[in-house]
């Protein structure tokens, strides 16, 4: 990697970790950058997990308060996306990468429609929260899925579908939703690792500054207004399905 690009992977980790911590959304920097770096779609795609992995146990740690008594809701919904991720874990390492290729500019748009839409699809729901149902547990499944699969714009997805199955007040679910992430992106990454997907140069690179930025994407968070963030995000999405419209 010649000078510039370690600047650049270190910058759009940087960006990544802070966005995350603001709005979400980290993955189309880290996705975008990496392609960027010259990794085929599939090892990109998978290095984004490992990258954005630390964010999410830091994320867990700062809501453990919130998680206490959720173990037992949490157990059950925890089998269900690890289930999940495999299979689209598995599903994704099945593809070559002209077939993933084909597919990234469509995930991209679908991805980020699915962030624009984000505080429409945040549930509002109230209370110490239910045992899981049936539709939200399938939700669940379908969202761990894509989660194993591709990633981008998973944990509002998962807001929406935790909110069918559990229920609950809004830290409750996003306490859910960070500790069911580790297991869906520690699943992935197992599977990625062991098909030989990751580029854990890459990784290495870029896991520190998305450290970083997540730290102090909590200082920024308090001063820049979150639907700012989140259309700069959605133009970053816009962006990259657009390069990869034209590109294909």
């Amino acid at each position: 990697m010649s000078i510039t690009m370690i600047v650049i992977l270190f910058v759009a980790g940087f960006l990544s970790g802070g966005v995350n911590a603001i709005a979400g959304g980290g993955t189309f920097l880290t996705f975008g950058a990496l392609t960027l770096a010259g990794l085929p779609p599939i090892a990109a795609n998978a290095t984004s997990s490992v990258i954005q992995f630390p964010g999410y146990i830091t994320s867990t740690l700062a809501y453990r308060r919130e998680f206490k008594g959720l173990w037992r809701g949490a157990v059950l919904l925890a089998i269900v996306s690890a289930i999940g991720a495999v299979c689209g874990s598995l599903f994704l390492i099945s593809l070559s990468n002209p077939a993933f290729r084909s597919m990234v500019p469509w995930l991209l748009l679908g991805a980020t429609a699915v962030f624009a839409a984000g505080p429409k699809l945040r549930p509002k729901t109230q209370g110490e929260g239910h045992a899981a149902s049936p539709l939200g547990l399938g939700l669940q499944g379908i969202t761990s899925f894509y989660g194993g699969f591709f990633g981008a714009g998973m944990g509002i997805m998962m807001l929406a579908s935790l909110g069918l199955a559990s229920g609950g007040d809004y830290h409750r679910l996003n306490a859910l939703k960070n500790f069911l992430s580790i297991v869906i992106a520690a699943v992935a990454i197992i599977i990625f690792a062991s098909a030989g997907a990751l580029s854990w140069l890459h990784a290495l690179v870029m896991i520190p500054t998305a450290a970083a930025g997540g730290y102090a994407g909590v200082a920024v968070a308090k001063k820049v207004p979150q639907d700012v963030l989140r259309w700069m995000v959605v133009a970053a999405g816009l962006g990259l399905a657009v390069y990869y419209f034209v590109t294909g």
